[in-house]
């Protein structure tokens, strides 16, 4: 669905005090009876935790005599407790685990929102239509999150019963790559909205479907920037140098893009990597030229050996080492440029 104009007004909606009492009992499944004492006090969680858990979910804040909540607030109270007392909630963990959580959802309950209601804008009762889209759609999508997710969980199982080590540690050795659009905010300035909406999902879209081919994950969108991890270094590297070469192509719509990567230990945690590793695959791309895919030592080590210049038949590509990066945080941050066999120098 094309995305509205960021220049056209969007028509106003009269919502009234009753749609929006009616939006919310519709979408929450009652309407708010009880304040966050009644909840707290009922769930059998001190008032100050179950506040703490709400500000760290990112919901709106409310005094002790509001009349927001229900009888589900009461229940996912009980259930964080029971999860706590099992133990799957660490002290150390839960306050991130449930900042991740509230992120988001957030972030996927504003998009589909907006969805909805342009949808509902398009019917001549914006306010009504609203609450009949919702009505009719909320149960198809949160069966298909309950299905995406599910499917996700035992894909991650998949992966961490492989990894033996994944089991006791956070640390594990991979190649993390970077993917960048080049001239990105220029390209912005010449397009509208709805074009630029176009343009980047079809970066993130097409990115997306070949890390997943090879075997890898996208761990994080960053608007022009793609960031994703592959346990080998020559899935990653054969990632970097395709998405580089569909950009330079002009009959292709793939936007320019150059890319670093780098192997080495990662950081893994709620979904998100860290450590030098990441850091140099960041410092590798800022550092490449358009077109181009920078690798560190960790990546030419396992790929090209002591081959500095790989040029034989056998190998499926051909380096050359560049200046060392200047990057912070790092002495000097070696790195060789990759390019495909077929190519020149």
């Amino acid at each position: 669905m094309a995305e509205p104009h960021p220049d056209r007004a969007a028509p106003a909606l009269d919502v009234t005090p009753d749609v929006t009492a009616a939006m919310e009992a519709l979408l929450l499944g009652e309407e708010p009876t009880l304040t966050r004492v009644e909840v707290a006090e009922r769930a059998g969680v001190p008032l100050d935790v179950a506040v703490v858990l709400w500000h760290q979910l990112g919901f709106p804040h409310r005094t002790d005599e509001d009349v927001a909540f229900g009888e589900s607030d009461i229940e996912a109270l009980r259930l964080t407790a029971d999860l706590v007392r099992i133990g799957v909630l660490s002290p150390e963990s839960q306050a991130a685990l449930v900042r991740t959580w509230g992120r988001s959802y957030a972030r996927l309950a504003e998009w589909q929102t907006t969805l909805l209601a342009g949808l509902a804008v398009e019917g001549g009762d914006p306010a009504g239509g609203l609450t009949r889209l919702a009505g009719d759609v909320l149960p198809r999508v949160e069966a298909l999150q309950s299905y995406v997710w599910r499917r996700h969980l035992a894909s991650a199982a998949q992966h961490l019963l492989e990894d033996a080590g994944a089991l006791t540690t956070s640390e594990a050795r991979m190649s993390v790559c970077f993917i960048d659009i080049v001239g990105y905010t220029t390209q912005s300035r010449s397009l509208d909205g709805a074009e630029l909406v176009q343009w980047v999902d079809r970066f993130e879209q097409d990115t997306t479907a070949l890390v997943v081919d090879h075997g890898g994950q996208v761990i994080k969108t960053i608007g022009d920037e793609v960031l994703f991890t592959v346990a080998e270094p020559a899935a990653a590297v054969a990632i970097a140098v395709e998405l580089t070469a569909r950009g330079a192509d002009d009959a292709d719509p793939f936007p320019a893009v150059r890319a670093g990567v780098a192997h080495g230990a990662v950081v893994r945690r709620l979904g998100d990597v860290f450590g030098s590793t990441v850091n140099a695959a960041s410092r590798l791309t800022s550092a490449a030229r358009p077109g181009t895919v920078l690798v560190d030592a960790g990546v030419h080590e396992a790929l090209a050996g002591d081959d500095e210049d790989a040029r034989a038949e056998s190998s499926p590509w051909r380096w050359r080492r560049v200046r060392r990066v200047s990057a912070k945080g790092f002495t000097n941050l070696e790195a060789w440029r990759v390019k495909p066999p077929r190519d020149d120098d």
